[in-house]
């Protein structure tokens, strides 16, 4: 029986013990039989109503958590988008709004890459390439994270980088119910700068990003205008580029997303589950409108618009 057999009959056995096992172990056993081988915001009224419904105007999960009086809310969301549009800095502002992990499996490889683990070579040569790392690598990895975190109490997850492709979708959706998924949308011209434009901070880890994006209005396209987000004094001097943030790495990378991550969307949207969200500019422009699609509210910029 092959692999993917194997699968499929180990997801339709577990769904029917749902109730006596979550759908984390679920997960680690697929990993396990896989690893055995080797302003528009054009919403669909499903994922608005989804939205809605996971998440009331008036969240005061955010309070809870930074006064220590609750749980952050059980909600299971998924960032889609092309790579550099914001996923990581929008799905870690949610978080925290929401008291939630926010998983980013860019992140796990990159962790892996660096702990110069078993799959640290294996990894250097896919992601140099601007390759998609495969289903296998990328589950089980996921699945370390998600036990890690079952370990220490957390619930929920926002999951930023998972799924990319349509099998990876299904075996989400065979072991645990997402609520919403949000897919990011820009300009290829702005994505190339910000990718390009990208900077880490080598000692503390701070993500900045030197470009300054300004595109004219023309032939009935509105301008968009991005500014940079630069680093405090102290970083400045210590900053890097992902080996991976080449222009001729980025234009494959959005190719391959293209060819293999556009089907995903369209597996959400079928299933009334995608809130589309066209982004009109920088974080000042863009997060309040994200915000108002979600139906959410963050106290803290209630306060600095105050103040």
């Amino acid at each position: 029986m092959s692999v993917l057999s194997r699968v499929w009959r180990a997801r339709g056995s577990t769904a029917a013990a749902t109730t006596t096992t979550t759908s984390l172990q679920t997960l680690i056993f697929l990993s396990r039989a896989l690893s055995t081988s080797c302003e528009n915001t054009g919403i669909d009224p499903k994922a608005k109503a989804g939205a809605a419904a996971a998440l009331p105007l008036n969240n005061n999960n955010s309070k809870k958590k930074k006064e220590g009086k609750g749980e952050g809310k059980h909600v299971q969301w998924v960032f889609l988008g092309c790579p550099g549009v914001g996923k990581g800095t929008y799905a870690s502002r949610l978080s925290n709004l929401l008291g939630v992990p926010h998983i980013a499996t860019g992140d796990l490889v990159r962790d892996e890459l660096a702990s110069s683990g078993p799959l640290s070579s294996q990894l250097d040569e896919i992601v140099s390439q601007g390759k998609l790392v495969s289903d296998e690598i990328i589950i089980n990895l996921l699945s370390k994270r998600l036990e890690a975190g079952e370990a220490k109490g957390e619930a929920g997850f926002i999951l930023d980088g998972f799924p990319r492709t349509v099998r990876q979708a299904e075996i989400l959706e065979g072991v645990t119910d997402i609520d919403l998924v949000i897919n990011l949308k820009l300009r290829e011209e702005a994505l190339l700068a910000k990718c390009l434009g990208r900077r880490i901070c080598s000692e503390c880890g701070g993500n900045y990003n030197v470009a300054c994006i300004d595109i004219k209005g023309e032939n009935g396209n509105p301008g968009m205008y991005m500014g940079p987000l630069l680093p405090p004094p102290h970083c400045a001097s210590k900053l890097i580029t992902r080996s991976d943030d080449k222009e001729e790495v980025v234009r494959e990378r959005l190719r391959i997303y293209n060819e293999k991550s556009r089907p995903v969307e369209e597996f959400y949207r079928r299933r009334g589950k995608l809130l589309e969200f066209d982004l009109p500019g920088g974080i000042p422009e863009s997060w309040p409108k994200l915000l108002q699609a979600l139906n959410l509210e963050d106290p803290e910029d209630k306060q600095s618009v105050a103040a």
